[in-house]
């Protein structure tokens, strides 16, 4: 039954090969069961109820994907995407998380309307790679930078703004050794090292007194007390009606979201031999539409968007060319939610040295961006340095795309198609206008 229904032949894999290839991918990104609910926990959010979300999101995006997709992408809550929700939307915009989630409830259904009348189709043609590329490593550094501050490694200082924090201190300590176990096992290739380095940092640090276990039951109402929060209503009704903030962050989730996946999507079916001949890929609008679900699904249960992870690749090293992978994946998952309350137990020491490594592992994007061009680089260059700066993901994508937009002007190369890239530039300029 299952060779039949994922065509397991044709892609010339077998059962086994698929189960061992949603194992290590479930392995290299199973670390955001811990890291999604420290970042969300910042907003407020209870940490159990965000783990369990965390579980259940991911095994329904996963699941799903591979049903509908047949391919070997796992979906879980988004790096980044995270760190918008809790950092810009929340603390500094001021809106309360229940109403955040309401407001990715609402791009999801967005999303989904678009991706069938073929807008987001347009703007995945519209906006440059490079472009792709420099939210990537700017998100990158965003990551890596609250990471740093969570370990007290880089700290407040007047006269220049940051400094080096005291290293000697528990905090800092813990972390750099987290540092070195995580990236040590990443040397040395062991699959789900950025788990394992969690976990063996906390224990180090409980047994040393450098952390303690927080108190707390294991009770399994946690899993609960995130899902069906989210106030739709009261999203709608931003700053007095659908006005520019509502508009902003919907459209930073579905930039973001859709640079996430195009970027995963690429990289995964490239590896695996999927793309079409002409380096389209086929049945894209199934893995948008199953993109848009899961982030509707995932703002009910709890968490912040839902997106394809690049992890997926590691599946796809060992073999993995269906949608079985996927729904191992899912599965796997699903196991994981009961034990999602236990996440408050490990102290930030020990997840800040994981964000600090997924952002620099996020940095090898850049690599794709063509430097020694201006009207590239230039762009580029703006949105990865904005993001982490200015503490907001929207910020880096409103430079990177007006900026690309101005210089395609002045240079003589504008044309017809890229009337969307203007749009979105006339979009950005209002918001700056707004909040002046």
């Amino acid at each position: 039954m299952l060779k039949r229904f994922f065509d397991l032949e044709a892609h010339g894999t077998t059962v086994r090969i698929e189960l061992l290839a949603g194992f290590t991918t479930f392995l290299t990104m199973a670390y955001i069961v811990v890291v999604n609910p420290v970042i969300l926990g910042a907003a407020g959010m209870p940490v159990a109820g965000v783990a369990a979300a965390t579980c259940f999101a991911a095994a329904f995006g996963s699941i799903l994907m591979g049903l509908v997709s047949n391919y070997p992408l796992a979906l879980a809550p988004g790096m980044g995407l995270n760190a918008y929700f809790t950092f810009t939307v929340v603390k500094s915009m001021g809106v309360p998380w229940q109403t955040a989630l309401g407001c990715v409830f609402l791009s999801g259904a967005a999303f989904l309307v678009l991706t069938l009348v073929g807008v987001r189709q347009l703007i995945m043609n519209a906006v440059p790679r490079a472009l792709f590329a420099a939210v990537a490593g700017g998100v990158g550094l965003f990551i890596a930078f609250i990471g740093l501050a969570d370990a007290g490694i880089i700290v407040a200082k007047p006269g220049t703004m940051v400094g080096l924090g005291n290293l000697t201190t528990s905090t800092p300590a813990l972390s750099l050794l987290g540092l070195l176990v995580i990236a040590s096992l990443q040397v040395w290739r062991v699959k789900g090292a950025m788990l394992l380095g969690i976990l063996v940092t906390a224990a180090v640090g409980w047994v040393l007194g450098m952390a303690h276990i927080a108190p707390g039951a294991y009770r399994l109402t946690d899993l609960s007390s995130a899902a069906f929060q989210l106030n739709v209503p009261a999203a709608l009704n931003l700053k007095g009606g659908v006005g520019l903030s509502l508009l902003e962050i919907m459209l930073v989730f579905l930039l973001v979201d859709l640079f996430d996946n195009v970027g995963t999507l690429v990289a995964v079916t490239k590896r695996a031999g999927l793309q079409a001949s002409d380096g389209s890929i086929p049945r894209l609008n199934r893995i948008l539409i199953v993109d848009s679900l899961a982030m509707m699904v995932g703002a009910a249960s709890g968490t912040s968007p839902v997106s394809s992870y690049i992890e997926s690749a590691a599946g796809v090293s060992v073999g993995g060319r269906t949608g079985l992978t996927s729904v191992v994946v899912g599965i796997l998952f699903l196991c994981t939610l009961f034990f999602a309350p236990l996440v408050q137990a490990i102290p930030a020491a020990a997840t800040a040295p994981a964000l600090i490594l997924v952002g620099g592992m996020m940095m090898g994007a850049l690599a794709e961006v063509d430097w020694v061009e201006p009207l590239e680089a230039i762009p580029a260059f703006l949105t990865v340095i904005m993001i982490p700066l200015t503490y907001s993901i929207a910020n880096g994508l409103a430079f990177g795309i007006t900026s690309h937009a101005a210089l395609k002007l002045v240079r003589g190369k504008a044309t017809k198609r890229d009337w969307l890239v203007y749009v979105l530039s006339a979009l950005f300029i209002a918001r700056f206008i707004y909040l002046a």
